[in-house]
Formats: C-alpha cells, structure tokens, sequence
C-alpha cells in the first residue's frame, strides 16, 4: 500500500538521522501492519511474516542513516521487503504442508486444509521463479500494485514488468497443471 505521507516519512527520516530515536519508532508504527501483511500473504504463518517484518525494520535501522532520498520511502521499503521475501524464499522450503492435526474426521468435506495446502504450494512455486519473475508477482498479487507502481519500485519499464508477469504466470500454470 502506497501512503499519502511521505513527507512524514521523510521527515522522520532526516530526525532519525540527526540521532532522533522516537522518529524511528513512528516510521515503523506507520508501515509495521502493512509489513507484516505483505508477508503473510506469502507466507500465510503470522509468526513468519513478523519475523520477516522484524528483519525489514533491523535493515531500515541500519541502512536509514544513510538514506539519501533518491526514491520514495515507500519504494525503498518495498525493495527491502522485496529482497527479504526473496532471501526467505531461497533459504526455505515449505515444510510440513499437510499437518495431521489440521486433517478433517473422515466423512466430513473440509476443504480448508486442502486450499491452504493449494496456496502454500502455489506460493513454493512462486519461490522457484528467477528473481525479476518472482519480485513481478509478489508485488502483484500480495502488494496488489499496478504496473506503473512495479515499474516504479524496480527500475523496469511497465511492458517489462507485464512480460515477466505473463511469463510467471505462464510457467506456474504449468507447474501446478503438472503437480
């Protein structure tokens, strides 16, 4: 989600580069809940998602200081969740899709289990992409971004982002009709 205060945002960096800890702690108030939903959408654990979230927020403290407002704040934000899903989904693999204990009593039509099952293994494909295709579809579909916002956020022009966009999508219908 784009916010409409980047002014704020800015202003609360140059505090925070001043050595103003509390400008810090409203930059994270401001973009903590849209952080961890971006990462739940991928991951669909909450405990993930704010740990992932936790990781952003260490990386900002960090590399804040030396923000030079060549971008927005919020494509500078999205960059590093971008890079963080994309090492999340490289170091890890989904483990433990069909948990026993969420399986339905036999008889029963519970499908519940089943859609998650669905949604984990989509997004385990979506892991595999190369990066520029997997980046193209997160911010798509979990971000639910317009070209012209990815193009933005990447550096890629619209008809690239589109192409990749088609292309994933084109090779995870596959994988998943194949599965």
């Amino acid at each position: 989600m784009v916010r409409n205060d980047m002014e704020n945002d800015n202003e609360l960096i140059k505090k925070y580069q001043k050595g103003d800890q509390l400008a810090f702690e409203k930059i994270v108030r401001n973009h903590l809940s849209d952080t961890i939903g971006f990462f739940f959408t991928i991951t669909r654990d909450k405990m993930v998602a704010e740990d992932l979230a936790q990781d952003v927020f260490f990386k900002l403290y960090k590399s804040l200081k030396k923000f030079r407002f060549q971008s927005s704040f919020s494509t500078f934000l999205y960059r590093v969740n971008l890079n963080t899903a994309n090492t999340w989904f490289t170091r890890n693999k989904w483990k433990d899709l069909l948990r026993l204990d969420q399986a339905p009593d036999r008889g029963e039509r519970d499908t519940t289990v089943e859609d998650e099952w669905y949604r984990r293994e989509l997004w385990d494909e979506i892991g595999k992409l190369p990066n520029k295709q997997r980046s193209v579809v997160m911010m798509r579909i979990a971000e639910e971004l317009s070209y012209k916002e990815i193009s933005d956020i990447t550096g890629m022009t619209e008809g690239t982002a589109k192409v990749n966009y088609h292309h994933a999508l084109k090779t995870l219908k596959k994988r998943v009709k194949d599965a």
